[in-house]
């Protein structure tokens, strides 16, 4: 009986195993989200831990039961739920859930919800950044992300870009963010050994040795709060950037995925003027081989040096020539317009190309990433190349250890001709482009030769010699720099427990910049020749101890937080020879010149930093964060390089407290923020002391003529006082989601103040024996306001619907100047920002940088005063004749989409501001473009008024020629003529892109494809300035730094159109 029942119990079991298994089937689908596929979502049997995740192509296989529910979710998307009943395809597409759970890497690494953030985050990813392709990677934030004002020093390849956030907050320090990639503190600095003058604005900013294919994500810190954990180097914002090599393959679905990127643009000069074709050179309606365009009409014959034949003297018909050009002697040269600028530039051309592999395998992912770019600019010899290497790794061990690292090697080549600053004439050093833009129309500079045959001389048509050939310039002078540089982190993490880590991470960032700058002699701005060369080593080491914990309490409360330690140790070294009078032309060694001087450099800064983090959230709707950073620097004496600096952050989302709130489906999602933060920042090294010099050869015995080194006193005198920059700021602002997430906005308003600002360069009367010193000087606000939006005004079903969104942002940032030490009350020159008559300058009671410089004299009632001689009288005094601080600025980027075709524009615009413009001066004053194009046979009056020896004043009525007009009376003399209004509108970008249907590309290898056609910085209009001048605001001829508001005809902007191919595998 026994044995009965064990039988018949044992065919029972069988029959339920063979049931279940026959209940058990094959359920496979794809998972779809913005109409394509949604690679790595996750893909559970609900209450069970069985589950997979979708393929590259969004495709998932599962096996499951028909009463299982199956749970499709991604992060950002709300999950959906679904019975599996009959079924065995079931796909599903994936809507966004209003970015609720949208994860946002924040300081130090730590990831948290957007939506818990008590602070303004911008964020753009991989797509965007790779669909519009740019060498730099910090340009495709333009205009994008509210607070930020990014602006490209020149047009040339090669040239940095300016980057300031919420304001200039320092005055000598650095006003730029602090960069990091992959938890690495980024090294960004822009070296420039000339200075401003001679070569600010073609500088190259290190940035640039990140290859924009290779980032994974961008996002922008703006608000103290949010950077408080980076200590004193996090007080300008942060921009943090994940590589793909960084990520480690962290999101490759399990197989090797291999992506490449291919792109062409070409480039050209984005602004030439609109060039009259009238007159020639020459003054007062008279021929001469003058540097102006005042000469008699193009239709003259017979007088005013015009030969009956419409000929002139030939440009090198004169006696100096004579051997070198004996063809040219008693030569005839046609008077008539030629088109010298317009083709002296080229089309130049931007290759890039990039490959990204990455992959998993197990508890093991990988990344690899080799990238090349190829930037030629618009004149000749002027490049940029780099090449781009990236690999990183992690693996995660049973025992709880994860292990990752990314390593990144980069080499930059980067050649341009020489932008030296220039008022029209003599330019400082070398500038290629003021010798170019006010070319007389009567010469033609690609006819003409440029350089004597025998002497090797710059030749050109001023009868003096003393303008230099622009084709001279491009042969014997080039401005060069080549990087080599290795950055890097190793980073190990253990769980201790299912809510508590350890990590601990080592990063590198190394690199050696080597300049130079090489002249020939024979051009009479450099009239001996020259070779400056300077080797820079910069060497970061950084160590990060931390210890990370989230908890949940109860049901509804979560506590979390960070306690860790940070170590940086900077060191720079740096060498300099420079030579002059070259003795062979062509020879640049320093062995061939007859003067050598040399000089070298090298500092060390070490900050030590224990911060702390603690985040409350209750119920996912309130959340509240506190946290601090003591900072010790070894930049200060004892007593002040100890500082502490706390943030606190509360953000509160209504609708997820209140349900009844996101019923009509009209607020799908309300966030209101608040928070406060301190940060500081640190002078260079040894300023605080007084130090000793070497000087090679600096003494001469008197007895036999030998000399000896020699030490010396640092001409700096040290402040053994000197304190850190105190900066404080509160932020308050609201998310929010509308009418079923078609209208969308962020709103920040903030207040900061910067204290104890430091002057690194207060001169001192000689009599002190020392000639500088620092100073904590000065104390600035910022006040702003800051809008990102969103609207769908069309809202297809689905992504293969028409759709259309707009998205843009608005910003208002307000500064001034709240007071300076006693003795500065008259205010003093902001460090780079200018000359002592000419330039930015902190002024008590006045914004940030307004700029002084002569004025027209005026009397009693503002009335301009005229001068007997008809001309406008000048009041030498400096006095503030602009403000180069924008009222505000805006941007709009549409974008219409069906089905995998998208086309988007971007527009901006600049309220308000001033510059002060010696392009605009040069071309008007010499008479070049078709604003001067006036009858120029009259006679006129300049408004005004004539003031007596009384000083009574009575309208002016002193008539004087054209030639005066024009030449004495737009800028070359009195510099508030040369102010103009920058309020400018700009399309900044246009794009066209088409991504291959899935269908398409089912019998290929590719699992997706996509080609763009985009044009950058098609147009712009600068409404209040010179028709003809065709002018473009965005210039920075100062460089990157805390100038502004400056264009010394250092460069024109450029534009670009062409295409990038994105194909995976």
């Amino acid at each position: 009986m026994k044995t009965k029942f064990s039988g018949i119990l044992t065919l029972l079991l069988a029959f339920v195993v063979q049931m279940t298994f026959a209940q058990q089937k094959t359920v496979s689908g794809t998972v779809t989200a913005d109409g394509g596929p949604l690679p790595g979502a996750n893909v559970i049997i609900k209450g069970t831990s069985t589950g997979t995740q979708t393929d590259f192509d969004g495709n998932y296989t599962i096996q499951a039961s028909a009463t299982d529910v199956i749970a499709f979710s991604f992060v950002g998307y709300s999950t959906k739920e679904v019975t599996v009943g009959a079924q065995s395809t079931i796909n599903v597409t994936l809507e966004g859930d209003n970015a609720l759970e949208e994860v946002i890497v924040t300081a130090q690494g730590i990831k948290r919800e957007k939506k818990a953030l008590g602070y303004a985050v911008t964020s753009i990813g991989a797509d965007a950044l790779s669909s519009k392709p740019s060498t730099d990677a910090v340009r495709a934030l333009t205009g994008k992300a509210p607070g930020v004002n990014i602006q490209q020093t020149s047009g040339l390849a090669g040239s940095g870009t300016n980057i300031i956030i919420r304001g200039f907050s320092s005055i000598s320090l650095s006003n730029q963010p602090l960069f990091i990639v992959d938890g690495v503190p980024f090294n960004s600095d822009t070296n420039n050994d000339r200075g401003f003058q001679t070569g600010g604005a073609t500088a190259s900013s290190r940035f640039l040795d990140l290859d924009p294919n290779n980032i994974e994500e961008l996002s922008v810190l703006k608000g103290i709060a949010a950077t408080t954990l980076y200590g004193s180097q996090g007080r300008n914002g942060v921009i943090l950037i994940t590589t793909k090599s960084g990520s480690a393959g962290e999101n490759a679905n399990k197989k090797l995925e291999i992506s490449v990127t291919n792109s062409y643009f070409a480039t050209e000069i984005a602004n030439l003027p609109d060039y009259q074709n009238n007159y020639g050179n020459g003054f007062y309606q008279a021929y001469s081989q003058a540097f102006s365009n005042w000469g008699p009409n193009f239709n003259t014959r017979g007088q005013l040096g015009v030969a009956e034949d419409g000929t002139v003297t030939h440009p090198y018909d004169r006696a100096a020539l004579a051997g070198s050009f004996p063809e040219f002697q008693g030569a005839r040269y046609d008077y008539r317009p030629y088109n010298s600028v317009e083709r002296f530039f080229r089309t130049g051309n931007v290759v890039t190309n990039s490959v990204n592999a990455q992959g998993a395998n197990g508890d093991t992912s990988y990344s690899l990433n080799v990238g090349r770019t190829n930037d030629e600019g618009f004149t000749v010899n002027n490049d940029y190349k780099r090449l781009n290497f990236g690999l990183g790794g992690k693996h995660k061990f049973s025992n709880g250890f994860t292990v990752s690292s990314s390593f990144n090697v980069v080499r930059t080549d980067r050649n341009t001709p020489p932008a030296g600053i220039s008022f029209g004439s003599n330019p400082a050093g070398a500038s290629l482009f003021s010798n170019v833009l006010y070319t007389p129309r009567s010469v033609d500079l690609l006819g003409l030769p440029f350089e004597d045959p025998v002497t090797r001389e710059s030749v050109y048509y001023r009868g003096g010699n003393d303008i230099q050939n622009p084709r001279w310039t491009l042969k014997n002078i080039n401005d060069n720099e080549q990087v080599r540089r290795f950055f890097g982190n190793i980073s190990t993490n253990y769980d201790l427990n299912d809510w508590s880590s350890l990590n601990y991470r080592i990063t590198l960032d190394q690199y050696t910049q080597v300049q130079e700058f090489k002249a020939n002699k024979g051009g009479p701005q450099i009239n001996g020749g020259s070779l400056t060369t300077s080797t820079r080593l910069n060497t970061v080491w950084d160590h990060t101890l931390s210890y990370n914990f989230s908890r949940d309490i109860s049901e509804k409360f979560n506590i979390g937080g960070t306690v860790g330690f940070n170590a940086r140790r900077e060191t720079r070294s740096s060498r300099f020879i420079s030579s002059t009078q070259q003795f062979v032309y062509g020879l640049f060694n320093h062995s061939n010149f007859e003067e050598t001087t040399a000089s070298s450099f090298e500092s060390e800064e070490n900050i030590f930093g224990a911060y702390a983090s603690i985040i409350f959230d209750y119920d996912n709707f309130l959340f509240f964060n506190a946290q601090a950073r003591n900072d010790w620097s070894s930049t200060l004496e004892a007593g002040n390089n100890s500082l502490l600096y706390p943030s606190a952050s509360v953000s509160f989302v209504p609708t997820s407290a209140f349900e009844g709130l996101r019923a009509s489906n009209a607020i799908n999602f309300l966030k209101f923020r608040l928070s406060y933060g301190e940060s500081a920042g640190f002078p260079p090294p040894y300023r605080t002391r007084v130090g000793l010099n070497a000087f090679a050869n600096a003494y001469q015995d008197p007895r036999d003529g030998s000399t000896v080194n020699a030490l010396g006193i640092s001409g700096r005198l040290g402040q053994l006082g000197l304190l850190p920059e105190r900066i404080q700021e509160l932020e308050a602002g609201v998310e929010a989601r509308f009418f079923g997430n078609r209208l969308g906005i962020d709103l920040s308003v903030y207040k900061k103040t910067s204290s104890d600002l430091i002057v690194d360069q207060l001169l001192l009367d000689p009599s002190t024996g020392y000639s500088v010193t620092s100073g904590n000087t000065a104390e600035v606000e910022n006040e702003g306001l800051e809008l990102g939006f969103n609207f769908s005004p069309i809202k297809g079903a689905d992504a293969n619907s028409f759709n259309w969104d707009v998205s843009g942002q608005y910003t208002i940032n307000e500064n001034i100047v709240v007071e300076t030490a006693p003795g500065l009350e008259d205010g003093f020159v902001i460090p780079g920002g200018g000359f002592t008559n000419l330039g930015n300058f902190a002024i008590p009671g006045q914004p940030y940088g307004v700029i002084q410089g002569t004025s027209i004299a005026r009397d009693d009632n503002g009335q301009p005063i005229v001068a007997s001689d008809g001309n406008y009288l000048a009041n030498n005094d400096n006095t503030i004749i602009a403000d180069p601080n924008a009222d505000w600025r805006g941007t709009v980027i549409n974008e219409f989409s069906w089905k995998g075709l998208s086309f988007q524009f971007q527009l901006e615009y600049q309220h308000g501001g001033d510059i002060y413009s010696t392009t605009a001066a040069a071309l008007l004053s010499r008479g070049l473009t078709t604003d001067t194009d006036f009858d120029r046979t009259q006679t006129y009056v300049l408004p005004g008024v004539n003031v007596d020896a009384n000083g009574v004043s009575t309208p002016n009525n002193v008539q004087i020629t054209a030639t005066d007009l024009g030449f004495v009376n737009s800028g070359f003399f009195i510099d508030e003529q040369a102010i103009y209004d920058a309020t400018h509108v700009r399309l900044r970008e246009v794009s066209l892109s088409y991504s291959l249907p899935k269908k398409f590309l089912e019998k290929t290898p590719f699992g997706r494809m996509s080609i763009s056609l985009i044009g950058q910085n098609l147009w712009f209009k600068a409404v209040n300035v010179p028709e003809g001048l065709n002018f473009d605001p965005e210039v920075q001829s100062l460089g990157v730094g805390n100038g502004q508001g400056f264009d010394f005809l250092t460069g024109p902007t450029a534009k670009r159109y062409g295409f990038n191919l994105n194909v995976t595998f």
